[in-house]
């Protein structure tokens, strides 16, 4: 898949999850493995959404700035557009790609343990 269908794709998970027809941790486990810099955004996005679910539901305003904020990131996408320079740029700082499932097996409770000495 290239990169305007993926974020296409991506766009549409945001729109799923901002309509309640997927949660943030299936769409977040469907996007693709991309260095798409406008996707790897919209992931970390979606992670922050996520992590600010109790905020969202104390501070109305809070919940509509972040609700607009992720559907303009997917109409963007949606239309296959990279999303604007300066939102990229807050990620891009603090982040790196989009994580991967630890794999299953002994190769993923190896992978988890090192992770947890932080080696």
């Amino acid at each position: 898949m290239n990169d305007i269908n993926n974020r296409k794709f991506v766009g549409r998970l945001i729109y799923a999850v901002l309509t309640e027809r997927r949660t943030v941790k299936e769409a977040i486990a469907l996007f693709p493995d991309t260095k798409d810099k406008s996707i790897e955004c919209a992931y970390h996005a979606l992670v922050h959404y996520e992590a600010d679910e109790d905020l969202r539901y104390k501070d109305f305003e809070y919940k509509e700035e972040q609700n607009d904020y992720l559907e303009f990131i997917a109409q963007t996408l949606v239309s296959g557009k990279d999303l604007p320079q300066n939102i990229i740029a807050d990620y891009e700082d603090f982040y790196s790609g989009v994580a991967r499932p630890w794999p299953k097996g002994i190769r993923g409770v190896l992978k988890e343990f090192l992770r947890f000495v932080n080696i």
